[in-house]
């Protein structure tokens, strides 16, 4: 689950990590009076209003509706403030991770400018914090080169990006957490303080049951005080369980509706670009399903597992889902039936023909297991235009001829 820079900024705090101030607001009114407060609590006339949106790149991508405007921007007087926050609130920004659809601005951080001393003294880093899989360890990767460029100083000065490593039942040992200083070049209070930030970093990342905690610029001013200036966190979904607090915090204006949706209904669903919808129980068949249509020269439009709970209703949902895509042109359902009984699944088919009316999209049907002989006869006499195949291969094979006779 991913959250907005300011949600992640408030968690940060808990774990006495010094982040930028800012006030997050959903209208314009609210972002002139937060301009006001801040300035009056940082006595200078200075500050940033910063679009909030789960991507990156805003400080380089445009309005769709005021191209010259971007998603951040310095201000320094009210009216500024005012012409900004309108400029962007309610309005679609495009980066290089939204893609040519962009995003929807529902709000806006209004920031105190953490930029108030000369370009000498002042210093932005970079640091994350990710499992390394390959390691079965977390690793901590940082850099002298942060900005808004890390993703180029990572492809052209690899050597520039370091990494720690610490197992994922240890803590970040204090030696760890000096070394990461030393390589960043501090020393003195700047060393000291950096040293108290990862560390306590670290501790919110694996307190928060976090997949992916990214502070871009990690800043360091001129009086040698270290915060993070933004943050991208991305709560792992299996952990939110522990974390009720945070799973209120999902902003689902965020996210794939299709998606949201599915979720609504159990169902495990991954729009993709292919023209061959899935529907199937279990990742690691759902996971073998896409392999096959790929090898008999299909795509995949979604991956799809309707989980071992399924019935007719959650088969129902799963088809409603698949049906709005409007790039499927075939519909391929491979259920093994182990836990999940073929014939509830069967019958969740029929009746969401039934429901949907003429659906004139081909669908082929494979189910094996438990009852799959009363499955395969409930459709058979159901009257309803449906393929029935026995082995994998061949249920891939009729959806890619089905695709490529429409």
């Amino acid at each position: 689950m991913n959250l907005h820079e300011y949600q992640a900024k408030e968690l940060l705090k808990r774990y006495n990590v010094p982040t930028q101030s800012g006030i997050a607001v959903e209208n314009v009114d609210d972002a002139v009076k937060a301009y006001k407060q801040i300035s009056s609590e940082t006595g200078t006339k200075f500050a940033v209003i910063k679009a909030q949106i789960h991507a990156g790149g805003r400080g380089k991508g445009s309005m769709k509706e005021v191209p010259t405007q971007n998603g951040v921007k310095v201000i320094k007087s009210a009216e500024e403030v005012e012409t900004v926050a309108t400029n962007i609130l309610g309005n679609t920004l495009v980066t290089i991770q939204t893609g040519d659809a962009g995003k929807v601005v529902h709000k806006i951080l209004v920031a105190q400018d953490m930029y108030y001393d000369g370009p000498s003294e002042r210093k932005e880093f970079y640091l994350s914090i990710l499992l390394d899989r390959a390691k079965k360890q977390n690793v901590i990767m940082y850099s002298t080169e942060g900005g808004m460029d890390i993703e180029e100083v990572a492809h052209n000065t690899p050597e520039k990006i370091f990494k720690e490593w610490v197992a994922p039942n240890m803590q970040l040992q204090p030696f760890q957490a000096r070394k990461i200083a030393f390589n960043l070049g501090l020393s003195g209070d700047a060393l000291k303080n950096m040293v108290k930030f990862v560390t306590n970093l670290y501790n919110a990342y694996v307190g928060l049951d976090c997949a992916m905690l990214e502070i871009n610029p990690l800043f360091k001013s001129a009086d040698d005080k270290v915060f993070a200036v933004d943050c991208k966190m991305n709560i792992d979904d299996n952990a939110l369980m522990r974390h009720p607090d945070l799973a209120d915090m999902r902003d689902k204006n965020e996210e794939d509706p299709t998606e949201v949706e599915a979720g609504e209904h159990n169902l495990n669903y991954v729009k993709l670009d292919g023209n061959v919808g899935c529907m199937v129980n279990g990742a690691g068949l759902a996971m073998a399903t896409m392999d096959m249509i790929k090898l008999a020269g299909g795509e995949p439009a979604n991956f799809l597992d309707v989980g071992g709970s399924a019935n007719a209703q959650t088969v129902e949902a799963g088809f409603r889902i698949i049906m709005k895509d409007p790039n499927v042109k075939a519909i391929l359902i491979n259920i093994f039936g182990g836990i999940v009984r073929c014939d509830r699944v069967a019958a969740g088919v029929i009746e969401a023909y039934k429901n949907m009316g003429n659906i004139n999209i081909p669908i082929i049907v494979r189910l094996q297991g438990t009852n799959a002989e009363v499955a395969k006869e409930l459709i058979e006499n159901s009257g309803l235009k449906v393929q029935s195949a026995i082995l994998l291969s061949e249920a891939a094979e009729l959806v890619q001829n089905a695709v490529s006779a429409n």
